[in-house]
């Protein structure tokens, strides 16, 4: 068989297995969070979000609303630097959009908000 038919018979099959895919794929929520930023994002944003009293005065002073929280959390960065990752069950991140810079204590039920200021530079 010349190379021309085999190549011809590869796409054919690549082609219908890419429509497939996008058959049984669509409308599913299927991602790729393979980073380490991603997959500290995608579990905190999936559990339910506790704010401290403390914190809400801050956020007031701030004038951030729950909206604003929650893109940070979905699209901030984690700085692995300043968080606390040794502890073994509830551990700590700072995530850092814009100018602003909020902890978050990462338990294994829900996450918690500790502490939202403006970013140090």
């Amino acid at each position: 068989m010349k190379f021309i038919h085999r190549l011809g018979f590869y796409l054919g099959g690549f082609s219908i297995g890419l429509i497939f895919l996008m058959f049984f794929l669509s409308g599913k929520k299927t991602s790729c969070a393979y980073g380490p930023n991603a997959r500290v994002l995608k579990n905190i944003t999936s559990k339910t979000l506790v704010i401290n009293p403390n914190v809400k005065s801050d956020l007031s002073a701030l004038s951030i609303d729950s909206l604003q929280v929650d893109m940070i959390l979905k699209k901030g960065n984690v700085n692995f630097a300043k968080s606390d990752t040794s502890k073994e069950q509830c551990k700590r991140y700072t995530i850092e959009y814009d100018s602003l810079e909020i902890l978050v204590e990462n338990c294994i039920l829900e996450a918690n908000l500790l502490e939202v200021s403006k970013k140090q530079n």
